[in-house]
C-alpha cells in the first residue's frame, strides 16, 4: 500500500505514516459538522504531491466556495494548478452529462450511468502522474431523496467505495437522513472517518479505520474558524432547502 504525507499539523496527528492510496474513505457525520473542510485538507495534500483530482459538485451550486476554503483554510491556490482538475457540478434536470467551459462538466449524477461516464471523461481530462486521480464529493446523502435512483444510487457507491482501485475516493455524507443506508457505505470503505460539532461553532474529527497504515483514535478539534464553519454550513443549508425538493420529485 502506497501512501502520501500529509500537510497539516493536526491531521499529521492523527496519520503518522500519511494517506494511503489508491483507497475509498467515507467522512460522516450528522448535517452542518463541517465534513468538507476536512476533506479539502486531503485534496490540497494530494495536489501538493502531484496528484490530479476530479471534484463532484452536489454541495454547492458553483464550486467558489471551495476555491475560497483551499486558499483560506489550506493556502492553495487551485488556479496555480492547470490541467490537474476537473469539477463536475450536479444538475438533475438534464438526461446525462453536459461539457461547460474550461475544466467543468455538469452531470446528472443521479444517474449511475451518468456518473460512471461523466467521471470517466472528467478523468481523460487531467494530466497523470504516479499518484492517479483522487475523485471527491460532499453531500452524497442528497442522491437518496430521489424516489426512482435511491436503490441505483446506493449500489453503484457501494461497488464503487468497495472495489473500484482505479482511482482513489474521498466522500464526505451526511447522517441526518438515511443513517441505515448510509451505513451500508460505511461499512464498504476502506478509511471512515468521523466529524461532529460543539457550541459555539467547534470541529472536532476522529478516525475510526484505516486500510494498512496506523492512525491514531484520538479525537482532534480542527483549527477552522467559526467564520469558515458558519460559511459553509450556513451554503450548504441553503442548498439543501432548494434542491431536495427537486430531487424528491425525481
Amino acid at each position: 500500500m502506497n501512501s502520501i504525507k500529509i500537510e497539516y499539523d493536526w491531521l499529521k496527528k492523527l496519520l503518522p505514516e500519511g494517506f494511503p492510496y489508491p483507497t475509498s474513505t467515507l467522512i460522516s457525520g450528522p448535517g452542518g459538522t463541517g465534513k468538507p473542510l476536512v476533506e479539502f485538507a486531503f485534496v490540497a495534500s494530494w495536489l501538493k504531491f502531484g496528484g490530479s483530482i476530479v471534484g463532484i459538485s452536489l454541495q454547492y451550486p458553483a464550486m467558489e466556495l471551495v476555491k475560497t476554503a483551499m486558499d483560506k483554510l489550506y493556502n492553495l491556490d487551485l488556479k496555480n494548478y492547470p490541467g490537474k482538475i476537473v469539477f463536475i457540478q450536479f444538475d438533475p434536470h438534464i438526461d446525462t452529462y453536459e461539457e461547460l467551459e474550461g475544466n467543468v462538466l455538469k452531470a446528472n449524477l443521479l444517474k449511475p450511468k451518468a456518473w460512471n461516464s461523466v467521471i470517466k471523461i472528467a478523468d481523460n481530462m487531467i494530466e497523470k502522474s504516479d499518484l492517479g486521480t483522487l475523485v471527491f464529493g460532499s453531500a452524497l446523502n442528497l442522491l437518496l431523496f430521489s424516489p426512482t435512483y435511491k436503490n441505483d444510487a446506493i449500489e453503484n457507491l457501494m461497488n464503487i467505495i468497495k472495489n473500484d482501485k482505479s482511482k482513489t475516493y474521498l466522500f464526505s455524507v451526511s447522517t441526518s437522513a438515511f443513517a441505515d443506508e448510509i451505513k451500508l457505505w460505511e461499512e464498504a470503505a476502506d478509511n471512515l472517518m468521523y466529524t461532529r460539532m460543539e457550541k459555539p461553532m467547534r470541529l472536532f474529527f476522529k478516525i475510526t479505520k484505516m486500510k494498512e497504515v496506523k492512525f491514531s483514535r484520538g479525537e482532534m478539534q480542527v483549527p477552522i474558524s467559526k467564520e469558515m464553519l458558519g460559511e459553509i454550513k450556513e451554503t450548504a443549508e441553503a442548498t439543501r432547502k432548494r434542491i431536495i425538493p427537486e430531487i424528491m420529485n425525481i
